[in-house]
């Protein structure tokens, strides 16, 4: 009896002991390729992504909900389809405005509420309430370039990180190639900009303000959150600016790639990931967080998508398109999860899982899937029974999402493409002669045609129509989750004529 009682009293405690949430760190990389990590068939050492893939769980089906950045980054933090916001198409600047409205809860809001001590650190890229000055500023030396002096760095921001659920924020505006290139802590700029400087796009820049700098700053930063958080519950959004370009990796990782400067940043992205997780074994955490490591969008051919493959590098793997594009090299991604315990070692999983499904997926680790409002995450899936190799994931399908504003629907096998185009910058380009000469939209078996080939539309009409259908119904509820019906921001969705001719449901949104 005396036995079966320590049995019992340990089974309750390995029972309790799971119950308890996990902390959260969720690394952004920007523009990194389906195929850049080793893991994947990557030419350069990425030793720290394949040890996430070793100790956890690989996703091979794994995609943004924008083949572009400031999208993504929406939905990441708000759960919801960027498309249901007012950017329907391109991205945010580094002077723009808030995306994420008032009342918008974020995963931020939600975990904070739960008693989670919150930071992002690292490219912010959704806009910031800037206040302004009379008149604009001039550069203290050299011309006065850009966009960005008329801002006030003097003050806070308005709406910036600190009002959307977080704690802390050590932040730069948008991309590295977009000014002011100044850093933000707490929501105040950290200097005045009084020089021009150009990581691509000239603009006001703080003079100490190096692109080259970044990844090592952020990674102080996160270090030291985790080091003063590791004694309660934390949640740490780390969007790296890297491999982006300006691509810029510093003096360390110079020439370690042998492939040139993306394979040296990309390892540089790589190391990042190994601080943090030397971090959190040096507090004791390591086994008491849920780590996701995943990308912004698909590689981007400004990096020189040429050059890397003459080098053997293959960034996007045998997949069609690019950043941009609505064919899966824009938006299918490496996405690798890490938890002790609960993600087993070495697994990998095939089901197709969105970035709008982090919302749900850490109120589900926390055991609050529940208390989520009917207004939140209305597109956001739980990934935990995926990771806990168990039923329940309940995604019945995907929604794709191009720079041009394109749609995408894929259900199973099967991707719809609505539009006769890459819908982004690989040819054939939006509006192209060749786009106009061609079927409306694409039909392809993922399946059968990974590298989306041949397009079955005209042969698979009642398959067209019916995926049609389910996107005008995801459109129309402002949500794909269960719950009431909710509505989108901004002006009704439009469609190309042509689509909506083809598909007469889709020109009833």
């Amino acid at each position: 009896m005396r036995f079966s009682g320590i049995l019992v009293g340990l089974a309750l405690c390995a029972a309790a002991a799971q119950a308890v949430s996990p902390n959260i760190v969720y690394i952004l990389a920007d523009d990194m390729g389906y195929g850049d990590p080793r893991y994947a068939g990557g030419k350069v050492p990425t030793p720290n992504l394949d040890r996430l893939a070793a100790e956890g769980m690989r996703f091979t089906d794994a995609h943004t909900s924008s083949a572009v950045c400031t999208p993504t980054r929406y939905s990441i933090l708000t759960g919801r389809y960027n498309w249901r916001s007012t950017l329907r198409q391109g991205v945010l600047g580094g002077n723009s405005q808030p995306l994420i409205p008032d009342g918008r809860q974020t995963v931020a809001d939600f975990l904070a509420m739960d008693g989670y001590k919150t930071a992002v650190i690292g490219k912010w890229h959704l806009g910031l309430g800037w206040n302004r000055l009379p008149e604009a500023r001039k550069a203290e030396s050299g011309p006065t370039e850009g966009q960005g002096w008329q801002l006030d760095y003097s003050q806070a921001v308005k709406r910036g990180p600190l009002a959307l659920g977080f704690h802390e924020d050590f932040i730069i505006p948008a991309s590295l190639d977009m000014a002011p290139y100044v850093y933000l802590r707490n929501d105040k700029p950290t200097a005045v900009p009084t020089v021009t400087k150009a990581f691509h796009r000239p603009g006001p820049a703080a003079a100490d303000f190096e692109a080259e700098n970044c990844l090592r700053d952020f990674t102080r930063e996160a270090r030291s959150f985790i080091q003063r958080s590791s004694k309660e519950k934390f949640f740490l959004y780390l969007p790296l600016t890297s491999p982006h370009t300006p691509v810029v990796p510093s003096k360390q990782w110079k020439e370690k790639s042998g492939i040139g400067d993306y394979g040296d940043f990309l390892m540089e992205t790589d190391a990042v990931v190994g601080e943090i997780l030397a971090e959190l074994e040096s507090v004791g955490v390591e086994k008491d967080t849920l780590l996701i490591f995943t990308s912004d969008n698909g590689f981007a051919p400004a990096a020189g998508l040429e050059e890397q493959l003459k080098q053997g590098h293959k960034p996007l793997g045998d997949l069609r398109g690019t950043k941009s594009d609505i064919w899966e090299g824009g938006h299918r991604v490496p996405f690798l999860v890490r938890w002790p315990g609960v993600v087993k070692a070495g697994s990998t999983c095939a089901a197709t899982i969105c970035t709008t499904d982090f919302y749900a997926t850490a109120a589900d680790a926390t055991g609050k899937l529940g208390a989520l409002g009917p207004q939140a995450a209305e597109d956001s899936f739980s990934i935990l029974p995926l990771l806990k190799a168990e039923d329940g994931f309940k995604r019945e399908f995907t929604i794709h999402h191009s720079i041009n504003g394109s749609f995408a629907i894929r259900k199973g096998d099967w991707k719809l493409c609505l539009c006769p185009d890459s819908g982004g910058w690989s040819d054939p380009k939006p509006g192209s002669e060749a786009s106009k000469s061609s079927y409306p939209v694409q039909l392809y078996n993922l399946k059968d045609d990974p590298a989306e080939s041949k397009n079955l539309a005209e042969e698979q009409t009642d398959l067209v129509k019916e995926l049609a259908a389910l996107l005008a119904k995801a459109i129309k509820d402002g949500r794909t989750t269960a719950g009431p019906v909710q509505s989108n921001d901004g002006k009704p969705i439009e469609l190309p004529v042509r689509v909506k001719e083809l598909l007469p449901v889709l020109g009833e949104l």
